[in-house]
């Protein structure tokens, strides 16, 4: 027996965890269509392979809104072939489910389900690729949700406040606590978490017995002023943050030393651009959790395509060329051709001895040709290695080390090629775009009624989902709205309509009115397609059934009167109602456990949101978070069960308004398997830093003390 086997005892739940798979990417090519599946089932195989009690998704499992029949089809069956079967499931789910999947038709986990046989459940999150859309907001998870291959959680039904519950689960002695949230719009959340108008529950009792699991679909790498989220906007009691959309391989866990948690970033699967991001080797992670320790193996990925990119800059080599010199263009073009052969030489030998790995590399040579060099036709040079890579199209890129600076006198000098080439080579999105050509371009051609978040969604809604009448509806509404507060003010003058129509639209910008008008106009835009009858190509989502939001008890399915012998086969212990009626737990919003991290700030006066930091932050030290009062505790009892699970109220920096209670309930298992009291008051990390498979213990790890 090895040490992995002795390790992974009952009280250890061992997690696959893997984001942004992209499902789908370029699947039409001849090359390389087939590298997303093959991905995904090396994915699900290593989890068969490591007997995972379950895998975890950050996100993107799609890389469309509306993937394609051929996509779904791939992406069903590899899940019935390696997550269905009859290996017993060993660990509980003591939440309240029909909170955890309140947007499911089939409100539990789908091992549960008595007409399924699942072997390793999937939890997942949506991702901005795949997220919900359409009239009845549905998304791909949904389908897979309703089937019962996948755990969609992590979803907000409210764009106001947002309430993350857990989905708490339970293996041996070794409590988990499962926080997820879908992608939102990062200006949204930024703006949200600012205002305080974000909440995670805790369980109430044995707070420091349970290891605290988030994942999370957003930027993390500053792209704006509020375009990402800041880690220290996440509550400091989580031990262990999974971060998606981020397509960069940093798998090792980091500590974030103000916040006293890990992040890991998994990245994708596949490169689905070609930036120096995308070049970092491909892993997925196995991560061990027993009582607060955790372990994460990072495992390499050998059916991803090998990239390889290499910076060239001309003017670092005035020895071979120069500008003046006759027939340069000649010159830099065979000596980038060396370079490329260079690269494609070294993705063979890295290949050899691999079968698994696709034959034909990525390869980008990007030049810098600024200094006078002139730049030669990159498609013929493309074409010398169409036997060679996967990308012949782009296989070298030009660039200038001068940034563009925009000195635009009018709508007639903008550079749409040179902002369309940043667009592509840099991973700005469409909102991204619009909001850099107004802010380059002069007075004369800029919005007056308009904002530039808006018409950056409302343009994105028109490219990515194919919403035909977000511009002209998102305008209409505008020009209504403005018409109604112009005579509401009573002006006349051409001078002073100007003068209101300036301050009406500076008064809105970054605030909560402008996204309600923005996703009103959106609203309007959807309605009027589904009037036309409009269809999209391949997938027909509104035809489905409406998502039921109601997570009322009286809602639920009554309990099965037959069964197929779930017990005999070992499927772990059997809960009373799918884990819904065994004990009671009534929720409340929790307050930020980042005491004092920002001035509140009420969206109804139109600040902005930027206004929130002019007081310097003052964080507590971290003997002031350990001496934190929690109040308005909710506890119950509930003779028929040991494992009650409820959930606290800490202090919040807003005074306690009334506001109606949300009544749940939580289930627990029938059984305590061996003791259950837990003595650290620490969390050890450890991860595994090499590829290969050698011996070591998932555990060992250096304590430190106390974080409460």
């Amino acid at each position: 027996m090895t040490s992995e086997n002795t390790l992974d005892d009952e009280d250890t739940f061992k997690i696959l965890i893997a984001t942004d798979i992209h499902l789908g990417y370029l699947e039409k090519d001849a090359v390389r269509g087939n590298d997303t599946f093959n991905t995904l089932d090396e994915i699900l195989k290593c989890a068969k392979q490591n007997q995972v009690d379950f895998i975890l998704l950050g996100g993107d499992l799609f890389h469309e809104n509306k993937p394609s029949r051929r996509c779904l089809h791939s992406c069903i069956s590899l899940l019935r072939k390696y997550c269905m079967g009859d290996t017993p499931i060993l660990f509980d789910v003591l939440s309240d489910q029909a909170v955890n999947f309140s947007n499911s038709k089939f409100p539990w986990v789908n091992y549960q389900d008595e007409n399924l046989n699942i072997s390793i459940p999937v939890f997942s999150v949506h991702g901005n690729h795949d997220d919900p859309t359409g009239a009845d907001g549905l998304c791909a998870l949904d389908l897979l949700s309703s089937a019962g291959l996948v755990n969609h959680f992590g979803r907000s039904q409210s764009v106001e406040r947002i309430e993350i519950s857990p989905v708490l689960l339970q293996k041996g002695s070794t409590k988990l606590a499962l926080y997820g949230i879908g992608s939102i719009p990062d200006e949204r959340l930024y703006r949200m978490f600012v205002n305080n108008q974000v909440t995670m529950l805790r369980p109430k009792e044995d707070q420091d017995r349970w290891f605290n699991l988030f994942t999370i679909h957003q930027n993390r790498s500053k792209h704006g002023a509020t375009n990402y989220i800041p880690e220290q906007f996440l509550d400091d009691f989580l031990d262990l943050v999974v971060w998606g959309h981020e397509h960069e391989c940093l798998i090792n866990p980091s500590r974030n030393e103000q916040q006293l948690f890990y992040v890991t970033q998994p990245g994708s699967s596949v490169a689905t651009s070609l930036s120096p991001g995308e070049a970092v080797k491909k892993h997925i992670g196995l991560l061990r959790v027993k009582g607060r320790k955790m372990n994460l193996q990072k495992i390499p990925l050998h059916t991803v395509r090998q990239f390889f990119i290499q910076d060239l800059v001309l003017s670092e080599h005035p020895d071979l060329f120069t500008p003046d010199m006759p027939k340069v263009n000649q010159r830099v073009e065979a000596f980038c051709q060396e370079k490329v052969e260079a690269m494609i030489e070294e993705a063979e030998r890295e290949r050899l001895g691999n079968p698994l790995t696709p034959e034909k590399p990525l390869i980008r040579l990007r030049v810098d040709y600024s200094g006078g060099f002139e730049a030669f036709n990159a498609t013929r040079f493309s074409q010398k290695f169409v036997e060679q890579v996967a990308n012949p199209k782009d296989v070298v890129h030009f660039i200038r080390q001068k940034e563009y600076r925009a000195k635009v006198k009018g709508e007639e000098d903008v550079d749409f090629g040179q902002l369309l080439s940043r667009s592509s080579t840099e991973g700005l999105r469409v909102e991204d775009l619009v909001k850099e050509y107004f802010q380059t371009a002069e007075k004369t051609v800029q919005l007056s009624l308009l904002t530039e978040q808006g018409m950056g969604k409302a343009v994105q809604e028109y490219v990515d989902k194919e919403e035909k009448d977000a511009i002209e509806e998102l305008i209409r509404y505008q020009l209504e709205k403005t018409q109604r507060h112009l005579q509401q003010r009573g002006v006349l003058t051409e001078e002073e309509i100007d003068q209101e129509i300036r301050r009406f639209r500076e008064s809105k910008k970054n605030t909560a009115e402008e996204a309600e008008e923005v996703q009103e106009a959106l609203n309007r835009a959807k309605a009027h397609r589904i009037e036309r009858g409009d269809a999209p190509e391949d997938l027909d989502l509104s035809d489905e059934p409406d998502v039921s939001m109601d997570s009322d008890e009286d809602s639920a399915l009554p309990p099965p009167t037959r069964g197929r012998g779930r017990g005999g086969r070992g499927r772990g212990q059997t809960t009373a109602r799918r884990g819904r009626g065994a004990a009671a737990a009534e929720l409340k919003p929790a307050g930020r456990a980042r005491s004092q991290k920002a001035s509140v700030v009420n969206p109804r006066q139109g600040r902005n949101i930027m206004d929130a930091f002019q007081a310097p932050p003052q964080r507590p030290s971290r003997g002031a978070v350990a001496a934190k009062s929690y109040t308005d505790e909710v506890t119950i009892d509930d003779d028929d069960s040991d494992d009650d699970v409820s959930f606290v109220k800490p202090a919040s920096r807003l005074a306690p308004a009334s506001r109606p209670t949300q009544r749940t309930s939580s289930s627990s298992s029938s059984s305590r398997r061996g003791s259950q009291s837990q003595s650290q008051s620490y969390k050890g990390v450890t991860f595994d830093d090499d590829d290969d498979e050698e011996e070591f213990d998932p555990f060992k790890g250096s304590s430190r003390s106390g974080r409460r």
